[in-house]
């Protein structure tokens, strides 16, 4: 069964209301609270979501210069996420607001009608239509942890979640491959608990073998010796690099499964560091 575009759209445009209400009232003071992210303040983190809205629909409406583009950053040393921050640095925070806005109107209104098949470059692997609306879901809400973190602020977990988890689960082979390592020929089940309230998840990520909702969430052989069971919450904070593994409530089975949570990250790009041990202990 195809996704369903306007319900992963609808989904994306609810993660965005989330930092939207984070960063609307901020005064230019609060625009520059230091994140959990090293170097970066608020203001980086938005930038950041506008600038690669921006490259998404790129990708989908003119894939030749978004490779022409790509290629010219790879041969001036790849893309560099600290780099485009500086960049954009010194927005206000009602420009960097409105800049938000716009791109990510943008990227909604361009993808809501697109193939969700359709192969789509990017600075990682190639992906599909639905997989890079997915990944801009992620990235939203990784970098909303970030927001969240520093004002102090914790966010209510939705069935959104589902989403980050499905793409993290998909990114396992890009997490070795970013590192120049094989990916072991060992399956791994990951077997998540879902929030108890909160939104429920609109658009159905293709790939697990349970519904949205209610029912532990599944990837992977049943059988398979290699597992990783525990809060969907704790899974997409450690997938996306927000916390240390030994900060949640994670149970975590057999070489290859405790082999990829040391370097698991469903984001494109190099290798990340994520976050020390201890910075967010479990309370």
């Amino acid at each position: 069964m195809p996704v369903d575009m306007a319900a992963l759209a609808g989904d994306v445009r609810a993660e965005s209301a989330v930092t939207r209400g984070l960063i609307s009232g901020l005064d230019d003071a609060g625009w520059h609270t230091p994140t959990p992210a090293a170097g970066w303040d608020i203001t980086d983190q938005v930038s950041h979501l506008a600038y690669f809205d921006e490259m998404t629909v790129t990708s989908a409406v003119d894939p030749e210069a978004f490779i022409a583009e790509r290629i010219a950053a790879e041969a001036a040393g790849g893309i560099d996420p600290d780099t485009i921050a500086a960049r954009f640095h010194d927005l206000s925070g009602a420009r960097m607001l409105d800049w938000f806005d716009s791109a990510r109107h943008e990227l909604l209104s361009t993808f809501v009608t697109i193939d969700p098949a359709a192969r789509l470059p990017w600075f990682g692997p190639a992906m599909s239509a639905a997989s890079s609306l997915t990944a801009r879901l992620m990235e939203t809400w990784a970098h909303t942890q970030d927001i969240a973190d520093a004002l102090g602020v914790t966010r209510e977990p939705t069935g959104r979640l589902r989403h980050v988890a499905h793409i993290g689960i998909g990114a396992r082979a890009y997490s070795y491959a970013v590192r120049g390592q094989p990916l072991p020929p060992v399956p791994v089940r990951v077997e998540l608990v879902p929030p108890s309230g909160g939104e429920p998840l609109a658009g159905e990520p293709s790939g697990s073998s349970e519904p949205a909702g209610g029912a532990a969430w599944t990837w992977g052989p049943a059988d398979a010796p290699d597992r990783i069971t525990g809060p969907a919450l704790d899974f997409c904070l450690l997938v996306t690099q927000r916390r240390h593994r030994d900060d949640l409530a994670l149970d975590i089975e057999g070489p290859a499964a405790a082999e990829w949570m040391t370097i698991a990250q469903a984001f494109a790009g190099a290798a990340g560091t994520g976050r020390p041990a201890g910075l967010f202990p479990r309370t």
